[in-house]
């Protein structure tokens, strides 16, 4: 029956107060006095030796220095001798570090702030009308240029039309065996006189 002036009870009762929600997990390490009465430390790891690869410079350059020539006395000396590369030279840490200046700063820079000011006095909106007004009066200058190279570019025709050539004086037709022919008559007193009616 329902409580007498109470609500009527749609839901499960909750457990006690040693319940514990969710998984419990067993504590296997022994917990704070396995911490405080033990050291348990990791132990080292067995350092694999790696071989390192043959140094076929430095043996070239003993086999050479040796006085071998044939490549069956080099096979020989590097059985004998066999130089490996050392570690220090495959190292990263070995490789310089880059140069950079001492006041570089890493990441990107912050913005500068917004201009309001500008902003509230349409500024923006000013610059780019002069600068839509220096384009279209740049565009203008370019085309008056145009118009007079293609004023000043004239034609043979055109230019022929403006001044024609003169016209050729007609010469008559000669026999080329009667133009060397000296004068049978001589009117004149003397040479001088004839010279200076021809310069006359």
């Amino acid at each position: 029956q329902a409580e007498l002036g109470k609500p009527q009870r749609n839901c499960y009762t909750l457990p006690g107060i040693d319940f514990a929600y969710g998984l419990y997990t067993e504590r296997t390490d022994g917990g704070v006095p396995e911490a405080i009465g033990h050291w348990n430390t990791i132990k080292p790891r067995a350092h694999l030796v790696r071989e390192m690869p043959r140094d076929y410079i430095a043996m070239n350059r003993g086999a050479l220095k040796a006085g071998y020539t044939t490549a069956r006395e080099y096979n020989l000396y590097y059985k004998a001798k066999d130089i490996r590369r050392k570690d220090d030279e495959n190292s990263r840490f070995n490789k310089c570090p880059p140069e950079l200046p001492a006041d570089m700063t890493y990441g990107i820079k912050t913005r500068s702030c917004t201009p309001f000011f500008d902003l509230l006095h349409h500024r923006y909106q000013q610059l780019w009308m002069e600068q839509q007004r220096a384009l279209t009066r740049a565009e203008r200058v370019e085309k008056k240029k145009v118009i007079r190279l293609q004023q000043s570019c004239e034609t043979r025709t055109t230019l022929l039309r403006k001044n024609p050539l003169p016209p050729k004086e007609e010469s008559f037709w000669h026999l080329p065996s009667l133009e060397k022919v000296k004068p049978h008559l001589s009117t004149f007193p003397d040479h001088e006189a004839r010279q200076k009616a021809f310069s006359a």
